[in-house]
């Protein structure tokens, strides 16, 4: 049998297109709590390391080479398990010694290396030019939808908080929704001295990517304080893929 002109002869199998392979959801890297047993996303948690002579300090940025501990309880728990032996015994077993020094000061330590972690974050965001502020700024990017992640200090006015949040509701096409902006654990004094500038309320990242950069330490920060993202907030669901020392 002849072939029709222009007609290209192929088999059926050939013409049978074959699935494609659901590519695999990236998975969350989790560890686990040494004080609560519990598993969880290795943001909530925060790292401790022992230096070479036994000094056990917070790894904010994970940074920190060798082996090390993951606690996944509030700084309010962590006191607790300090005051009653109990994290001494836990990081004994994680670090197989038993002589460890742990200074008497550590949950403050933990949350003053975990907030450093956060305002150092943002200088370089802004840096880089991913970091909008003022207020009359961020509602113009707001409406225009060029805002990933808003945020407020925790002494920022209901009015003012109200007035941006509408404003990013109407660039993310999400009026009606409720969303709003996330409050920070820190006030204006603290990010303004951080930051430089004078009077800093509201800050703003511009993309997902410095939205993720962010998020991370913030995370870590408010649960390590015992807070919550509230309902209806909005948070950049991205996470680091980046794999460390346990």
């Amino acid at each position: 049998m002849r072939t029709p002109p222009n007609e290209r002869l192929t088999s059926d199998i050939a013409e049978t297109p074959r699935p494609r392979k659901a590519e695999p959801a990236k998975s969350c890297p989790e560890r686990r709590c040494i004080l609560s047993g519990k598993t969880a996303p290795r943001e909530t948690l925060v790292r401790l390391v022992a230096s070479p002579a036994g000094l056990v300090l917070p790894d904010a940025q994970e940074k920190a080479p060798g082996r090390g501990a993951w606690i996944g309880v509030s700084r309010e728990e962590l006191a607790e398990a300090q005051a009653a032996g109990k994290l001494k015994g836990a990081l004994s077993r994680a670090f197989k010694s038993g002589e460890l020094e742990l200074p008497s000061t550590l949950p403050q330590m933990v949350e003053n290396a975990l907030t450093r972690t956060l305002l150092d974050r943002l200088g370089l965001e802004m840096r880089v030019g991913s970091l909008i502020l003022g207020t009359q700024r961020i509602a113009e990017a707001a409406r225009g939808g060029a805002i990933a992640l808003l945020l407020h200090a925790s002494d920022a006015s209901e009015d003012g908080r109200k007035k941006l949040d509408q404003a990013w509701r109407v660039g993310r096409e999400a009026e009606g929704s409720g969303e709003r902006g996330l409050e920070l654990p820190l006030d204006r004094n603290a990010l303004s001295v951080a930051l430089g500038r004078d009077n800093v309320v509201h800050l703003a990242l511009a993309d997902d990517a410095s939205a993720a950069r962010v998020i991370k330490p913030l995370t870590r920060l408010m649960h390590y304080l015992g807070h919550t993202f509230p309902a209806g907030t909005a948070r950049a669901d991205l996470r680091a893929d980046d794999d460390l020392n346990d």
